[in-house]
């Protein structure tokens, strides 16, 4: 019984901010509200809007098209991420320390449910940066193409799947003892190049993150301007080919443009006022994104038929301007700004990985090996290596919906938990102080559980599966090691004798 018990064991709130402040790890406080309301900008605008959005126009993977109703699903998945935006803002202000929905849930639901979270999230940053990369090598290759005539080979710049799924000659590839050559080489290449860097070490800024957020979003503002130009209203007939099925279903695809907003809690300790900027930065960056995006859609599904952008077109700004034969300078700019934006939010995620492990590896529920820092460049280069192997060899022969729905279905999954620890840590600690409590007592929270579970719902029984089995390995690596080793576990063991 106490075995079990332990399963449940939580980490204080005191006890948290406490070792932030005394392990050694303390981060200096230099952002404030503006940064990280442009640090969540930057990690959201990227391949959710500028991939995504094609494959929930079309229903590539559902059968269900959004068509031009998209707008409203976009709407919808904002509610929806505005509802767990405020919960994570009342957590982000209460316990500002990194670690995130991983961290809020080791004070809140105990360590069973942290393992799962973490394990969970793993879906968020290493499997959506597949999809991330698979669409970087879309409008890389659009890039290559509209700016100096080099065309890659379709074996080389597509998985295996999608090739076959186009109808091409797989006997017109190179093979190699009978096995045809399909790969995604530049997202390979991306990835490998971004692991590099990344083992050698980065030094971000603030100023350089706001540089790309703006750049980002004058590249999407030109097509925002270029789609009203070749803007066509019977291109919105019928305005919803799905019914509010596509509608739902193009709201569960489209969440992945959402992906990133959470990444503002994982900056806490280097906030100066946690209390105010994560608040603002949360929020702040979510609206901000909503109404980039809604704009996005708009000018897309007006310029170019939703039919037209076939299943798993990796670029389909570039696919709308091309259907109205923009000039090539035009179809090369927007290229260059998806090039651009993907390879700032492959870096982003691909340095959020490491994290998680070490954080779970500090806690004894992942071995030490995975919180190794390379002696001269002081990165954590083991899980940079590991993470950098695994996004490479899956975004080099997987689907882009796939990766997509898969990230979608985990991600959701943790913001219903952390729209619950806010529920059970009220119930718990009342009268702990709350910098930004959510207005509406329960409601908002319950809200946020009900929307992202209506979400799930709309990813469809196969990622459901995928999801389960994700979750059984995770369960099976915490009762075989995690459950033995933890460190809050061995702190409450009685001592022999």
């Amino acid at each position: 019984m106490t075995r079990w018990r332990g399963l449940w064991r939580t980490k204080s709130v005191d006890s948290l901010i406490h070792e932030s402040e005394t392990r050694g790890h303390k981060l200096a406080r230099v952002l404030g509200p503006l940064d990280v309301t442009m640090i969540g900008i930057g990690a959201v605008i990227g391949a959710g809007i500028f991939a995504m959005v094609g494959e929930a126009a079309v229903g590539a993977s559902s059968g269900h098209p959004a068509g031009p109703a998209l707008i409203v699903s976009f709407i919808l998945t904002a509610v929806a991420c505005g509802f767990t935006a405020l919960c994570y803002a009342e957590l982000a202000a209460m316990v500002p320390i990194s670690g995130s929905a991983y961290t809020y849930s080791y004070a809140t639901m105990g360590e069973l449910t942290a393992w799962i979270i973490g394990w969970d999230l793993i879906l968020e940053y290493a499997i959506g940066n597949v999809a991330v990369a698979i669409s970087w090598s879309g409008y890389f290759c659009s890039l290559l193409k509209s700016a100096a005539g080099i065309q890659v080979p379709v074996w080389l710049s597509l998985d295996y799947r999608t090739f076959v799924q186009r109808g091409l000659d797989l006997a017109a590839v190179p093979h190699l003892f009978g096995l045809p050559i399909v790969f995604n080489l530049p997202a390979v290449a991306i990835v490998a190049a971004l692991t590099v860097i990344l083992v050698v070490g980065v030094k971000e800024s603030a100023r350089f993150n706001s540089a790309m957020v703006l750049f980002k979003l004058a590249i999407l503002a030109v097509f925002v301007a270029a789609g009203f130009c070749y803007f066509r209203k019977e291109n919105w007939v019928p305005f919803a080919p799905g019914g509010w099925k596509g509608i739902q279903v193009g709201a569960a695809t489209v969440f992945f443009a959402y992906i990133g907003f959470d990444a503002v809690s994982t900056v806490a300790e280097e906030t100066k006022d946690p209390k105010r900027d994560m608040p603002i930065g949360i929020i702040g960056s979510l609206a901000a994104c909503t109404v980039i995006y809604i704009l996005v859609t708009v000018a897309l599904t007006g310029m170019i038929p939703f039919s037209e952008l076939r299943q798993g077109i990796a670029e389909p700004l570039v696919a709308g301007l091309a259907y109205n034969n923009a000039p090539s300078w035009l179809v090369g700019l927007i290229a260059l700004g998806a090039v651009v934006a993907n390879t700032a939010v492959l870096l982003v995620f691909q340095m959020g990985q490491p994290r998680i492990f070490f954080a779970m590896s500090r806690d004894g529920l992942l071995p030490s090996y995975f919180a190794k820092v390379h002696p001269r460049f002081k990165t954590p280069h083991v899980t940079t290596i590991w993470t950098g192997v695994a996004v490479g060899v899956l975004s080099a022969f997987c689907n882009l919906d796939e990766m997509a729905n898969l990230c979608n279905i985990g991600t959701l999954f943790a913001f219903v938990l952390v729209c619950v620890g806010v529920l059970i840590l009220r119930a718990r600690e009342p009268r702990r102080l709350r910098p930004f409590r959510l207005p509406g007592g329960p409601v908002l929270p319950l809200l946020g559980v009900a929307f992202c579970l209506y979400l799930m719902l709309g990813l469809g029984p196969t990622n459901w599966i995928r999801f389960g089995a994700w979750l059984a390995v995770g369960l099976v690596i915490y009762a075989l090691y995690g459950s033995k080793k933890s460190v809050l576990r061995q702190a409450h063991l009685p001592h022999p004798g």
